[in-house]
Protein backbone atom coordinates (compact mmCIF):
# COMPACT_ATOMS: atom_id res chain seq x y z
CA UNK A 1 0.00 0.00 0.00
CA UNK A 2 2.76 2.43 0.85
CA UNK A 3 4.70 1.87 -2.34
CA UNK A 4 1.34 2.45 -4.16
CA UNK A 5 1.13 5.38 -2.21
CA UNK A 6 4.73 6.91 -3.22
CA UNK A 7 3.87 6.23 -7.16
CA UNK A 8 0.67 7.98 -7.09
CA UNK A 9 2.74 11.09 -5.52
CA UNK A 10 5.60 10.85 -8.06
CA UNK A 11 3.29 10.71 -10.70
CA UNK A 12 1.45 13.73 -9.51
CA UNK A 13 4.73 15.59 -9.23
CA UNK A 14 5.58 14.20 -13.15
CA UNK A 15 2.03 15.94 -13.98
CA UNK A 16 2.93 18.93 -11.97
CA UNK A 17 6.33 19.55 -13.23
CA UNK A 18 5.13 19.23 -17.04
CA UNK A 19 2.08 22.02 -16.15
CA UNK A 20 4.81 24.39 -14.88
CA UNK A 21 7.22 23.67 -17.48
CA UNK A 22 4.37 24.84 -19.85
CA UNK A 23 3.36 27.89 -18.24
CA UNK A 24 5.30 30.84 -19.53
CA UNK A 25 6.20 33.33 -17.94
CA UNK A 26 5.49 37.09 -18.78
CA UNK A 27 9.08 37.75 -19.27
CA UNK A 28 9.05 34.74 -21.88
CA UNK A 29 5.88 35.81 -23.97
CA UNK A 30 7.62 39.60 -23.89
CA UNK A 31 10.79 38.22 -25.41
CA UNK A 32 9.30 35.89 -27.80
CA UNK A 33 6.87 38.65 -29.03
CA UNK A 34 9.38 41.05 -29.30
CA UNK A 35 7.24 43.85 -27.70
CA UNK A 36 6.16 44.73 -24.10
CA UNK A 37 2.54 45.93 -23.78
CA UNK A 38 2.52 48.86 -20.87
CA UNK A 39 -0.33 49.86 -19.31
CA UNK A 40 -0.46 53.78 -18.07
CA UNK A 41 -2.43 56.42 -17.22
CA UNK A 42 -1.68 60.24 -18.40
CA UNK A 43 -0.90 61.94 -15.41
CA UNK A 44 1.86 65.45 -15.70
CA UNK A 45 4.64 65.13 -15.84
CA UNK A 46 4.07 61.31 -15.44
CA UNK A 47 2.72 60.49 -18.83
CA UNK A 48 1.73 62.83 -21.43
CA UNK A 49 0.90 63.25 -24.90
CA UNK A 50 2.25 65.69 -27.82
CA UNK A 51 0.18 67.49 -30.07
CA UNK A 52 1.33 64.87 -32.86
CA UNK A 53 0.46 61.74 -30.40
CA UNK A 54 3.94 61.12 -28.89
CA UNK A 55 3.66 60.21 -25.37
CA UNK A 56 6.52 61.35 -23.28
CA UNK A 57 6.94 62.21 -19.76
CA UNK A 58 8.82 60.36 -16.39
CA UNK A 59 6.73 56.96 -16.93
CA UNK A 60 7.31 56.59 -20.30
CA UNK A 61 11.22 57.75 -20.10
CA UNK A 62 11.49 54.26 -17.57
CA UNK A 63 9.12 52.18 -19.68
CA UNK A 64 11.58 52.66 -22.94
CA UNK A 65 14.52 52.29 -21.04
CA UNK A 66 13.35 48.67 -19.62
CA UNK A 67 11.82 47.68 -23.07
CA UNK A 68 15.30 48.95 -24.43
CA UNK A 69 17.56 46.56 -21.88
CA UNK A 70 15.01 43.80 -22.67
CA UNK A 71 16.22 44.19 -26.07
CA UNK A 72 12.12 44.18 -26.82
CA UNK A 73 9.96 47.04 -28.77
CA UNK A 74 6.95 48.95 -26.54
CA UNK A 75 3.48 49.14 -26.99
CA UNK A 76 1.81 52.04 -24.84
CA UNK A 77 -2.03 51.08 -23.81
CA UNK A 78 -4.19 53.70 -22.21
CA UNK A 79 -6.50 53.14 -19.89
CA UNK A 80 -8.56 54.74 -17.20
CA UNK A 81 -6.98 54.69 -14.16
CA UNK A 82 -10.16 53.30 -12.23
CA UNK A 83 -9.71 50.19 -14.45
CA UNK A 84 -6.08 49.83 -15.07
CA UNK A 85 -5.69 46.74 -12.70
CA UNK A 86 -8.60 44.96 -13.98
CA UNK A 87 -7.40 45.49 -17.26
CA UNK A 88 -3.67 43.78 -16.30
CA UNK A 89 -5.49 41.00 -14.80
CA UNK A 90 -7.66 40.21 -17.73
CA UNK A 91 -4.52 40.00 -20.03
CA UNK A 92 -4.59 43.67 -21.90
CA UNK A 93 -1.04 44.19 -20.86
CA UNK A 94 2.07 42.94 -19.21
CA UNK A 95 2.44 45.40 -16.94
CA UNK A 96 1.44 48.79 -15.30
CA UNK A 97 4.14 51.56 -15.60
CA UNK A 98 2.31 54.47 -14.20
CA UNK A 99 3.08 56.29 -10.98
CA UNK A 100 1.11 53.55 -8.77
CA UNK A 101 1.89 53.67 -5.38
CA UNK A 102 2.08 49.98 -3.81
CA UNK A 103 -0.53 50.13 -1.16
CA UNK A 104 -1.62 47.55 0.95
CA UNK A 105 -5.16 46.85 -1.00
CA UNK A 106 -3.16 47.07 -4.10
CA UNK A 107 -0.68 44.44 -3.05
CA UNK A 108 -3.86 41.57 -2.65
CA UNK A 109 -4.88 42.01 -6.02
CA UNK A 110 -1.57 42.50 -8.25
CA UNK A 111 2.77 42.22 -7.48
CA UNK A 112 4.47 44.94 -6.61
CA UNK A 113 8.37 45.22 -7.78
CA UNK A 114 10.35 46.97 -5.66
CA UNK A 115 10.06 50.82 -5.30
CA UNK A 116 12.03 52.71 -8.25
CA UNK A 117 10.55 56.14 -7.11
CA UNK A 118 8.98 57.86 -4.13
CA UNK A 119 5.75 60.41 -4.63
CA UNK A 120 3.68 62.02 -2.31
CA UNK A 121 0.44 64.24 -2.05
CA UNK A 122 0.58 67.80 -2.25
CA UNK A 123 -2.35 69.59 -2.56
CA UNK A 124 -3.48 73.63 -4.43
CA UNK A 125 -6.55 75.42 -3.84
CA UNK A 126 -8.70 78.16 -5.52
CA UNK A 127 -7.92 81.70 -4.13
CA UNK A 128 -11.74 82.89 -4.11
CA UNK A 129 -12.72 79.95 -2.12
CA UNK A 130 -10.45 79.63 0.73
CA UNK A 131 -8.06 81.40 2.55
CA UNK A 132 -6.65 78.14 4.31
CA UNK A 133 -3.42 77.53 4.88
CA UNK A 134 -3.32 74.33 6.47
CA UNK A 135 -4.77 70.64 5.84
CA UNK A 136 -7.25 71.31 9.12
CA UNK A 137 -8.61 74.63 7.75
CA UNK A 138 -9.67 72.89 4.55
CA UNK A 139 -11.62 69.54 6.85
CA UNK A 140 -14.75 71.62 7.07
CA UNK A 141 -18.32 70.74 4.90
CA UNK A 142 -18.01 73.94 3.28
CA UNK A 143 -15.06 72.91 1.31
CA UNK A 144 -14.91 70.86 -1.83
CA UNK A 145 -12.14 68.18 -2.69
CA UNK A 146 -11.76 67.02 -5.95
CA UNK A 147 -9.01 64.02 -6.99
CA UNK A 148 -9.24 61.25 -9.92
CA UNK A 149 -11.04 58.02 -9.31
CA UNK A 150 -9.41 55.06 -8.38
CA UNK A 151 -5.94 57.34 -6.97
CA UNK A 152 -4.20 57.30 -3.74
CA UNK A 153 -5.05 60.82 -4.19
CA UNK A 154 -8.64 60.25 -3.90
CA UNK A 155 -8.23 57.91 -0.65
CA UNK A 156 -5.74 60.40 0.99
CA UNK A 157 -8.98 63.11 0.61
CA UNK A 158 -10.68 61.01 2.36
CA UNK A 159 -8.27 60.47 5.06
CA UNK A 160 -7.02 63.88 5.66
CA UNK A 161 -10.43 65.93 5.09
CA UNK A 162 -13.61 63.38 6.30
CA UNK A 163 -15.94 66.59 6.62
CA UNK A 164 -15.55 68.12 3.14
CA UNK A 165 -17.28 67.22 0.61
CA UNK A 166 -15.45 64.84 -2.30
CA UNK A 167 -15.76 65.23 -6.08
CA UNK A 168 -14.37 62.57 -7.84
CA UNK A 169 -13.08 62.48 -12.00
CA UNK A 170 -11.96 59.91 -14.61
CA UNK A 171 -9.27 62.22 -15.39
CA UNK A 172 -7.36 65.03 -14.17
CA UNK A 173 -7.69 67.49 -16.85
CA UNK A 174 -11.37 67.33 -15.65
CA UNK A 175 -10.89 67.69 -11.93
CA UNK A 176 -8.70 70.61 -12.49
CA UNK A 177 -11.17 72.47 -14.59
CA UNK A 178 -13.97 72.25 -12.02
CA UNK A 179 -11.11 73.76 -9.73
CA UNK A 180 -10.19 76.82 -11.95
CA UNK A 181 -13.92 77.46 -12.51
CA UNK A 182 -14.59 77.83 -9.05
CA UNK A 183 -16.44 74.81 -8.57
CA UNK A 184 -13.99 73.22 -6.42
CA UNK A 185 -12.14 74.56 -3.26
CA UNK A 186 -8.80 73.02 -3.55
CA UNK A 187 -7.55 69.98 -5.65
CA UNK A 188 -5.44 66.80 -4.75
CA UNK A 189 -2.58 64.85 -6.82
CA UNK A 190 0.61 63.06 -6.58
CA UNK A 191 3.39 66.07 -7.05
CA UNK A 192 4.65 68.07 -8.27
CA UNK A 193 1.30 68.97 -10.32
CA UNK A 194 -0.28 70.98 -7.70
CA UNK A 195 2.45 73.21 -7.64
CA UNK A 196 2.99 73.37 -11.06
CA UNK A 197 -1.06 74.35 -11.58
CA UNK A 198 -0.16 76.98 -8.12
CA UNK A 199 2.51 78.86 -10.58
CA UNK A 200 0.64 78.21 -14.06
CA UNK A 201 -2.38 80.01 -12.11
CA UNK A 202 -0.82 82.05 -9.60
CA UNK A 203 -3.67 85.19 -9.99
CA UNK A 204 -6.37 81.85 -8.73
CA UNK A 205 -4.78 79.16 -6.98
CA UNK A 206 -2.52 78.83 -4.38
CA UNK A 207 -0.74 75.98 -2.09
CA UNK A 208 -2.19 76.00 1.49
CA UNK A 209 0.55 73.71 2.52
CA UNK A 210 4.09 73.93 0.27
CA UNK A 211 5.46 70.61 -0.78
CA UNK A 212 3.67 66.76 0.05
CA UNK A 213 2.15 66.12 2.93
CA UNK A 214 2.22 62.00 2.33
CA UNK A 215 5.02 60.08 0.94
CA UNK A 216 4.25 56.94 -0.94
CA UNK A 217 6.52 54.03 -2.85
CA UNK A 218 6.13 53.61 -6.56
CA UNK A 219 6.47 50.46 -7.90
CA UNK A 220 5.65 48.14 -11.09
CA UNK A 221 2.32 46.11 -11.06
CA UNK A 222 2.13 42.58 -12.46
CA UNK A 223 -0.38 39.69 -12.40
CA UNK A 224 -0.22 37.29 -9.23
CA UNK A 225 2.45 34.36 -9.36
CA UNK A 226 4.64 36.63 -12.02
CA UNK A 227 7.89 35.81 -10.27
CA UNK A 228 10.30 35.35 -12.85
CA UNK A 229 9.52 38.90 -14.73
CA UNK A 230 9.46 39.69 -11.17
CA UNK A 231 12.84 39.03 -10.29
CA UNK A 232 13.72 40.52 -12.97
CA UNK A 233 12.47 43.82 -12.61
CA UNK A 234 13.99 44.35 -9.39
CA UNK A 235 17.04 43.69 -10.78
CA UNK A 236 16.52 45.98 -13.21
CA UNK A 237 15.41 48.87 -10.67
CA UNK A 238 18.78 47.99 -8.50
CA UNK A 239 21.20 48.50 -11.72
CA UNK A 240 19.49 51.92 -12.84
CA UNK A 241 19.00 53.69 -10.02
CA UNK A 242 23.11 52.84 -9.05
CA UNK A 243 23.36 54.36 -12.36
CA UNK A 244 21.84 57.39 -10.96
CA UNK A 245 19.63 57.73 -14.12
CA UNK A 246 16.23 57.37 -13.28
CA UNK A 247 17.48 60.42 -10.21
CA UNK A 248 18.74 62.29 -13.61
CA UNK A 249 15.40 61.72 -15.45
CA UNK A 250 13.03 62.71 -12.30
CA UNK A 251 15.40 65.62 -12.05
CA UNK A 252 13.94 66.31 -15.89
CA UNK A 253 10.30 65.75 -14.93
CA UNK A 254 9.87 67.34 -11.52
CA UNK A 255 12.23 69.85 -10.84
CA UNK A 256 11.82 71.75 -14.09
CA UNK A 257 9.38 72.54 -16.60
CA UNK A 258 11.65 72.42 -19.91
CA UNK A 259 9.47 69.62 -21.36
CA UNK A 260 6.32 72.08 -21.66
CA UNK A 261 7.96 73.17 -24.80
CA UNK A 262 7.27 69.55 -26.34
CA UNK A 263 3.75 69.90 -25.42
CA UNK A 264 2.95 73.22 -27.17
Amino acid sequence: MKRIFLALIMIFMLFATGFAEDKKSTLDSIIKRGKMKVGMSTFVPWAMQTKSGEWIGFEIDVAKRLAKDMGVGIEFVPTKWSGIIPSLLTGNYDIIIGGMGITPERALKVEFSIPYDYSGMAIVANRSKTKANSLKELNNPDVTIVARLGTTAAETAKKFFPRAQLKLFDDEPQAIQELLNGRATAFISSAPLPAFLAIDHSSKLYQPVKGTFTKEPIGFAVRKGDQEFLNYLNSWITVVSSEGWLEERKKYWFESKDWEKLLK
